[in-house]
Formats: C-alpha cells, sequence, structure tokens
C-alpha cells in the first residue's frame, strides 16, 4: 500500500469529489491527510472528524487558493505538520455558468486563478515538499475537450489545467513526481447543481451514459486514488477520463 505512512493534502476537500477522496485515501492509510476550504467550515470540520473515525489524522486549512498568500499560508501550515508531502490532489474549484459573450474580465481572470493558476502554484509549493515517488494530481471535465452550454469559461480553464498537467509532468519526471488529471465528466456535485438546468441536464447526460447514471464524487475519488498507488506508476501526464462512458458519443 504505497499510501501507508504518508501525507496528503486535497483543496476543495470538504465536499464533493474532495470529501469523497479524502475518505476515499483513508482506506489506505496515509499518516495524515490536509484538507483546504474555503467557505463551510462546518462541512471541513466533519470532514476531519469522519477522516479521524476511521484512524487517519487528519486537519482542515481554511485558504483560498485563488488567492497568492492564502494558498503560500496554507502549504506553510501542512509543511509544520507534516515532514514531507507526498500527494497534492488539485480539487477546488468554483463554477460560474454563461454564455462567454457575457464573461466580464474580472469573472473571467476569476475563473483562471482559481482553477488554473491554483493549480499551477500549488505544484510548485507541493513539490518543494516532496519526495521521490510523490503525485500531484488534478480534477478536470469533459468541459475541457466539448462544447457544454453556458460553460465555456470553465472549460476553458480546466483545458489549460490538462495542459499543464502535460508540462508538468515532464519537468518534474527527472525527480520521481508523477503528475496526472482525471476528467470526471459531469458529476452530481454542489458545484454542478449551481447550473440552472442541472435537472435537465442530468436526466439528458444519463439517458445518453451507457452508465446509465450521471457521476457521482465516489465514481471520481477511486480514480484519483488508483493514481496514488503504484499500480499507477507507469502513468505519466495522463488525463484519465472516468465519464461512465459518456464522451464514446461525442467522438
Amino acid at each position: 500500500m504505497w499510501l501507508e505512512n504518508r501525507n496528503v493534502l486535497i483543496t476543495g476537500g470538504s465536499r464533493g469529489i474532495g470529501r469523497a477522496t479524502a475518505l476515499c485515501l483513508a482506506a489506505h492509510r496515509p499518516a495524515h491527510i490536509a484538507i483546504g476550504y474555503v467557505l463551510d467550515h462546518d462541512a471541513a470540520r466533519r470532514t476531519v472528524a469522519d477522516l479521524e473515525a476511521l484512524g487517519v489524522s487528519a486537519s482542515a486549512h481554511c485558504a483560498d487558493v485563488s488567492q497568492e498568500d492564502a494558498l503560500a499560508g496554507m502549504f506553510e501550515q501542512v509543511g509544520r505538520l507534516c515532514p514531507t508531502l507526498d500527494v497534492f490532489i488539485g480539487n477546488a474549484a468554483r463554477a460560474s455558468f454563461g454564455p462567454l459573450l457575457d464573461v466580464s474580465p474580472r469573472a473571467w481572470q476569476r475563473m483562471m486563478d482559481l482553477n488554473a493558476r491554483a493549480f499551477l502554484l500549488g505544484a510548485q509549493h507541493a513539490a518543494a515538499l516532496m519526495p521521490e515517488g510523490g503525485r500531484i494530481l488534478a480534477v478536470s471535465s469533459l468541459g475541457s475537450r466539448f462544447y457544454t452550454r453556458d460553460y465555456g469559461a470553465l472549460g476553458a480553464a480546466k483545458a489549460a489545467l490538462e495542459s499543464l498537467v502535460r508540462y508538468l509532468a515532464v519537468e518534474l519526471a527527472p525527480r520521481g513526481i508523477h503528475v496526472n488529471a482525471v476528467c470526471g465528466g459531469f458529476v452530481d456535485t454542489d458545484s454542478t447543481r449551481l447550473h440552472p438546468d442541472f435537472t435537465g441536464i442530468s436526466a439528458a447526460i444519463a439517458a445518453r451514459t451507457p452508465a446509465a447514471r450521471v457521476g457521482q464524487p465516489e465514481d471520481i475519488a477511486q480514480v484519483l486514488a488508483f493514481l496514488c498507488t503504484a499500480d499507477s506508476d507507469w502513468m505519466r501526464g495522463q488525463t484519465l477520463v472516468a465519464d461512465g462512458g459518456f464522451s464514446l458519443s461525442l467522438g
């Protein structure tokens, strides 16, 4: 079990995919799981309590990862708690839906800061704490490569994130650090439920998905967990699509 007695940091770790991933990784007996979050203090406390109930040391760190100083502060806190950081999962995101022609410069910058920029800076901080064999993982979505109505800004940010994964994988390979991503398709989370037509989109996607349902956070968590094991050692710079087969019909 590669993760046993190793340390993990997951941004956006108090809810949705981040929380599911933390709970999934707990089964691998890591030494410590740190979760980053920004708004929901109660959810963060519940996640820490649930991890501790599973026998894993855990901590929560409130930080808006779109803010450079806050992001750096979170890594400083984790560095004081943990002698090394073995896994960094950049999962924090915030959705904003609407046509690209209506996106303001401020909203565009915010989207890029919360996704691509936060992942890049997070990877830089994580790599400074990582021994050989470390894992840096990102969470993407199908909007990075296929058109999804009212998803253009986030889709562009996720596309940038996937490109960063490829470049970082090559640059960090000499240090034995693995960089990969998971593209989750449409997943039922608090963020996707903000879409004005969540119910209609969910039904349409489920009807076109071979698995006959939309994704759940646990579906993505299990793939992220795989990328944290020694079984994934040959994976470098890849974005694994986990969408129940939905994208098979998109060409």
